[in-house]
C-alpha cells in the first residue's frame, strides 16, 4: 500500500474521531471503514487481525454505550467548546500516558473548558460532573474504542 492510501485512511480515521463528538455523525464506523478499507487494500495476515481486532473493540463499546444512559455530551449552558476539549484532551492523554490516559484527558478536557467559561473551580468541577452524567460517558466509551482501534492500525502500519 502506498503512502498516499495510508494518508488517506489516516484521515477517514481523524474524521471518524472528530465524529464521535459531534451528535448524528457514526464516527465509530467511519473508523472501522478505514480500518476495512486498509485490510482489503492490504491483505495481510496482520490487516485482517487487527480488522478483526478491530471489530471486537467497536462491538464490545457498542455494546457499553447501550447499557449507559442516552445523552449529549453538550446540555444548557453548555457551550460547543467542550467536546473539542474533551477530544483533544483524550488525545493528549492517550499519547502521555499510553491508552490509559484518555480516560482522565477526556474528564480534564471538560474541566478546562467548563473552567475558562465559568471561572471558579467549584462551578467548573459541578458542571463537569453534570456533562459525564449527561452523556460524557457514553461518549468516553466510544471515543476510548476508536483511539484503541487507532492505535492498534498505527502500530500494525508502523511495526507490521
Amino acid at each position: 500500500m502506498g503512502v498516499w492510501e495510508l494518508l488517506l485512511v489516516g484521515v477517514v480515521m481523524l474524521l471518524g474521531l472528530c465524529g464521535v463528538l459531534v451528535p448524528g455523525v457514526p464516527g465509530s464506523w467511519l473508523v472501522w471503514a478505514a480500518v476495512l478499507w486498509w485490510a482489503l487494500l492490504d491483505p495481510t495476515g496482520l490487516a485482517w487481525a487487527v480488522l478483526a481486532g478491530t471489530t471486537v473493540v467497536l462491538l464490545v463499546s457498542q455494546a457499553v454505550r447501550w447499557q449507559l444512559p442516552p445523552g449529549r455530551l453538550i446540555r444548557r449552558g453548555g457551550t460547543r467548546r467542550i467536546p473539542v476539549w474533551a477530544g483533544v484532551g483524550a488525545l493528549v492523554g492517550f499519547v502521555v500516558v499510553p491508552v490509559i490516559g484518555a480516560i482522565p484527558g477526556f474528564v480534564s478536557g471538560i474541566y478546562l473548558s467548563e473552567r475558562l467559561r465559568l471561572g471558579r473551580h467549584g462551578d467548573a468541577l459541578s458542571a463537569t460532573r453534570t456533562a459525564m452524567r449527561s452523556g460524557g460517558r457514553s461518549v468516553l466509551a466510544e471515543l476510548f474504542a476508536c483511539l484503541l482501534i487507532l492505535a492498534a492500525w498505527l502500530g500494525a502500519v508502523i511495526w507490521g
